[in-house]
C-alpha cells in the first residue's frame, strides 16, 4: 500500500534516486536468490514464504490465514490457496484451535520443517555474503531520506 508523502514538494536529488535504485537492486538480488532457492527445493517462492511465516511468527501471533496473509502481503484467499497446495503436498497441516474451535491454525509437518530448515540455512549463508551490500544500500537510502542530512551536506559545499 502506498503511503502519502508528508512533504510532496520536497526535492529529490540524483543521489537520492541513486540510493533508492541501489536499495531496490540489492533487495531484488536477494529476492531472486530466494526465488531460485525455493524452486530448487521443489516449492514455489510464495510457498516458502508461507512456511517461513508460520515458523517465524512472533509468539504473540497465531498461524491463522488472516495473520499469514498479512505477513505475506497477499489477500486471504491467496493464502488459503497456498496453504491448500502445501497441505496437499504434505508441508503443512491444519488443526482446530483448542481454545476456539472455529479457528483453523496451520502447522508445519516434519517434511515442511525439513524443507524450511534447508532453505533457511541457504538464506542465512546468502545473507552473510550479500548482507553487507544490502545494509550499505539501506543505510545510504536512509541517510538520503533525512532532511537534515541534505542541509548538512549543502553547508559543507
Amino acid at each position: 500500500m502506498a503511503r502519502s508523502n508528508p512533504n510532496p514538494s520536497a526535492a529529490l536529488t540524483a543521489p537520492d534516486y541513486e540510493a533508492l535504485a541501489e536499495l531496490r537492486y540489492q533487495i531484488r538480488r536477494f529476492l531472486r536468490f530466494s526465488e531460485e532457492a525455493a524452486r530448487k527445493a521443489g516449492i514455489e517462492a510464495r510457498q516458502h514464504q508461507l512456511l517461513l511465516a508460520v515458523k517465524g511468527l512472533p509468539h504473540t501471533e497465531r498461524p491463522r490465514i488472516g495473520v499469514l496473509a498479512e505477513r505475506l502481503q497477499i489477500e486471504p484467499h491467496s493464502a488459503v490457496e497456498l496453504a491448500n497446495r502445501l497441505a496437499k503436498r504434505g508441508y503443512v497441516r491444519r488443526r482446530r484451535d483448542a481454545d476456539d474451535g472455529r479457528e483453523v491454525l496451520l502447522m508445519l509437518t516434519p517434511k515442511g520443517e525439513r524443507s524450511l530448515r534447508e532453505l533457511s540455512l541457504d538464506h542465512r549463508a546468502e545473507l552473510r555474503t550479500a548482507g553487507p551490500a544490502l545494509i550499505a544500500a539501506l543505510m545510504r537510502a536512509l541517510v538520503a531520506a533525512k532532511p537534515h542530512a541534505r542541509k548538512t551536506s549543502k553547508k559543507r559545499k
